[in-house]
């Protein structure tokens, strides 16, 4: 099917390409200028987008003042939106078309982290709404990002009559990696050309080749048993609880004989109701993490059996779902190196004294190893991983084995913070946070119009893909067609809170920042 879909995409070129208006390199140049300049111009509406997605703070599947709000503004211009795909109300695709050409997905994520309240520019713990969510990651950036490049671009397309297609889509429980996976197999991508995908990161870079990191697949195991007085007849009942408890003594038995490129995490999301009524449900949720494909699915397989296993000794039954799913990532050379080109020329921006006083205070709060503040230094272009090693997963995996993808990594963060932290939200409604994604909008909007003046970039982009990326590796999905996104995670604990996380949704008809409506001096560090 790759195959096909390759040889009809060079029968498009042959038939298309010389319809299309030839652009010089001087006149490529220049139009790359012009759309770096929009975005400057335009830079306080990027400030906007950032601080308002920050006062949102949604979890996954629970995006649903961020899904309003941003679809709005791509409404407005002149974007046509598809709510609810794959059966995510949360979940969107916004298009805009300008006739025959490329076809290009632009997304990035935009759910936050649980416990990760924090007021932003503040260089240490101090909770807005106190065991709440926060953007603990920065996924409040990525698509006001892409939105600020994407307007930009689209701007010049319509001057100069430059044909194709800009898709922008958010990336809905990425902290769960419970939605790119379904996207793909619900054919969201088949007729996309390119995917350029972004995300908050301390440096302006891109990568291509297999990604440092794993893929995993998210499972759920639920038994059930027979609840009984835990005191007065405990022998009539079958405890649920310990079928979950022994499937996690077994897997922790297992660890030691794991590959160390292997890992796996679990939680139990139901242990019983109170101590004197033996547990009739009891579930436990594992990670099964894995730098290869196969390897993902060999975990899956043992710990199936462990769960078989469990429910025999116990004398319950199990069932089990996948709850999400994310592919080994692998990133196209010539997309990668053809943005990198353009992230030379923006380079990294120009910190002021109070970026780098905020970013050193936090350093020191979570005693990072070097306090040395935001980085001055552009990342060289990243390589393809030799030594694999194992680390974090994201589900824009799936896609990069769709269609030809990056990630860009941009600098609205400070280095050497742990991740999935309160300490990492500091930064994101900062003048860090909206320096980092102006220059990350500037290098994606270059390399967007790199690929749609130059028809042979698209060309030679799908060869690697086709030649390279999927000559040995073919793609097969995690999921099946059964399988449904668990869009009722996190409903409650995003409930509990939104009241009181209402009172600081950012209104910037009021207030020129965020740092202003919440009274924050910036930055605010600790006295000596």
């Amino acid at each position: 099917m790759i195959q096909t879909s390759y040889t009809l995409l060079l029968l498009f070129f042959v038939t298309s390409v010389v319809g299309q208006k030839s652009y010089s390199k001087k006149q490529i140049a220049k139009l790359k200028a012009e759309v770096t300049a929009l975005i400057e111009t335009d830079k306080k509406q990027a400030q906007v987008m950032v601080d308002k997605v920050f006062s949102f703070a949604e979890l996954g599947f629970q995006e649903v003042e961020s899904s309003k709000y941003l679809t709005g503004i791509l409404k407005n211009n002149g974007f046509k939106i598809e709510n609810s795909i794959s059966g995510i109300p949360t979940a969107w695709f916004a298009e805009w078309s300008n006739g025959d050409g490329p076809t290009i997905a632009i997304g990035s994520d935009v759910d936050c982290i649980p416990k990760a309240s924090q007021y932003p520019g503040i260089a240490y713990h101090k909770p807005m709404v106190e065991g709440a969510p926060g953007h603990g990651e920065g996924h409040n950036s990525g698509i006001p990002l892409n939105i600020s490049a994407v307007l930009a671009v689209k701007k010049i397309m319509e001057r100069e009559n430059i044909g194709g297609t800009l898709i922008v889509w958010p990336g809905i429980a990425e902290e769960l990696v419970a939605a790119k996976a379904w996207y793909v197999r619900d054919g969201l991508f088949d007729d996309i050309d390119m995917c350029i995908f972004t995300h908050v990161s301390s440096n302006l870079s891109v990568s291509y080749g297999p990604a440092r990191g794993t893929g995993l697949i998210s499972v759920e195991y639920s038994f059930e048993g027979e609840a009984a007085h835990s005191a007065g007849s405990p022998w009539r009942g079958r405890s649920a609880l310990d079928a979950a408890e022994l499937m996690n003594i077994g897997w922790n038995y297992k660890r030691e004989h794991l590959h160390p490129l292997r890992r796996s995490h679990s939680i139990f999301t139901d242990a019983g109701d109170q101590p004197n009524v033996v547990p009739s449900k009891a579930s436990i949720w594992f990670y099964f993490r894995d730098i290869k494909y196969e390897g993902i699915m060999d975990m899956y397989a043992i710990a199936n059996d462990m769960a078989k296993g469990a429910a025999l000794m116990t004398g319950t039954t199990m069932k089990s779902r996948v709850l999400g799913a994310a592919w080994p990532r692998h990133f196209n050379k010539v997309i990668a190196e053809t943005m990198y080109e353009n992230i030379k020329k923006i380079g990294l921006p120009e910190w002021s004294k109070a970026d780098q006083v905020l970013a050193k205070a936090v350093q020191t709060e979570v005693s990072s190893k070097k306090i040395e503040g935001l980085a001055t230094k552009l990342d060289t272009i990243g390589l393809p991983v030799v030594d694999p090693i194992s680390g974090g997963s994201d589900d824009i995996g799936d896609i990069s084995w769709k269609v030809p993808t990056v990630t860009m990594r941009f600098p609205s963060n400070i280095p050497g913070l742990q991740g999935h932290h309160w300490s990492n939200a500091i930064a994101m409604a900062t003048p860090i946070a909206h320096k980092g994604v102006v220059a990350g909008a500037k290098a994606e909007a270059m390399t967007l119009i790199d690929f749609l003046t130059q028809p042979k970039l698209l060309e030679q982009a799908w060869d690697y893909f086709n030649n390279e990326q999927t000559k040995e590796t073919k793609f097969e999905p995690m999921i099946s067609e059964s399988d449904m996104p668990p869009i009722y995670l996190n409903k409650d604990k995003q409930d509990q809170f939104r009241k009181e996380l209402e009172k600081f949704y950012y209104d910037e008809t009021k207030y020129d920042s965020y740092l202003e409506q919440i009274g924050v001096a910036y930055p605010t560090v600790k006295e000596d």
